[in-house]
């Protein structure tokens, strides 16, 4: 497992690098970001917050917008950013934004041509955790996080494999994907027509019929465009009063979809997994 790096800054005394790498899982050259705070320059194996972004967005989104760098070299946290889809020349796509190159949606694809390279599920939770442990002075110890897209990916990652993960969080998650526009067109697209094998990749479906639970955290802007129509938190919620999952939801006015709102409240999160990190 090779890996090349293609950029490096240094921030909070630790450093914010990318690199690239040919991925079998994606059959494709991905990139990713890595930031390592500064207890992992002396020696120390450091635990990983996996954060997971939306629609359109790249590795670079997070590390350049949510200004996480500070509180993660205090609390001697690293974060790892992938990219949100497979890419490359090759690759299928779609002319929409919300289908193909930038929103592989964090599934398995079963659906011709997407199946050949959409892998983002086993990436996520296989592929990359290795390719991580074994070329940083990283632990094995994980949470995950993400945004819109990237919130619905997280979730359901750590629900479906609660003994890889300490905890798991979300900002502006898709919370119920098969009941509304974006999830219901990714979700055919990838999935097939067969609207039970969609089950799988939901996390309000996933949250009602959970019997191991792990922390959760998630935030949601009231002043979010995509609110009613494609994220629907209130269905969430309702699932984890039917099993009694121990999630925690906050709504809080005024606040967007946009990075703006991540940054006022990525502190929080972030001293919410170290708390479980450390556990």
């Amino acid at each position: 497992m090779t890996i090349e790096n293609i950029s490096a800054n240094k921030v909070f005394g630790g450093w914010q690098k990318q690199y690239t790498h040919q991925s079998k899982t994606l059959n494709c050259d991905m990139r990713f970001a890595i930031y390592l705070p500064p207890q992992a320059s002396s020696g120390e194996k450091v635990p990983v917050l996996y954060w997971l972004s939306g629609l359109t967005c790249t590795d670079e989104n997070f590390m350049q917008k949510a200004g996480a760098f500070r509180m993660a070299a205090e609390l001697g946290i690293a974060i790892v950013a992938p990219d949100t889809s497979p890419r490359g020349d090759d690759v299928a796509d779609d002319d929409g934004y919300d289908l193909g190159k930038g929103a592989g949606f964090y599934v398995n694809a079963t659906q011709a041509p997407w199946n050949k390279h959409y892998q983002m599920y086993d990436y996520i939770v296989k592929e990359l955790p290795a390719l991580i442990e074994a070329s940083f002075p990283v632990s094995n110890k994980r949470a995950i996080s993400g945004h819109s897209m990237g919130g619905h990916g997280a979730l359901t990652i750590a629900m479906r494999n609660p003994e890889r993960y300490c905890s798991m969080s979300a900002f502006s998650p898709i919370c119920n994907p098969v009941n509304v526009p974006w999830g219901q067109k990714a979700f055919t697209a990838y999935l097939g027509k067969d609207k039970s094998t969609w089950q799988a990749y939901d996390a309000s479906e996933l949250m009602r019929q959970a019997t191991q639970f792990l922390p959760a955290k998630v935030d949601q802007g009231g002043a979010d465009n995509f609110l009613k129509e494609q994220l629907t938190p209130e269905l969430l919620e309702a699932a984890a009063k039917a099993s009694s999952y121990p999630l925690e939801l906050a709504i809080h006015e005024g606040y967007d979809h946009s990075y703006y709102f991540i940054s006022s409240f990525i502190e929080e999160h972030l001293r919410f997994h170290a708390k479980h990190l450390a556990k």
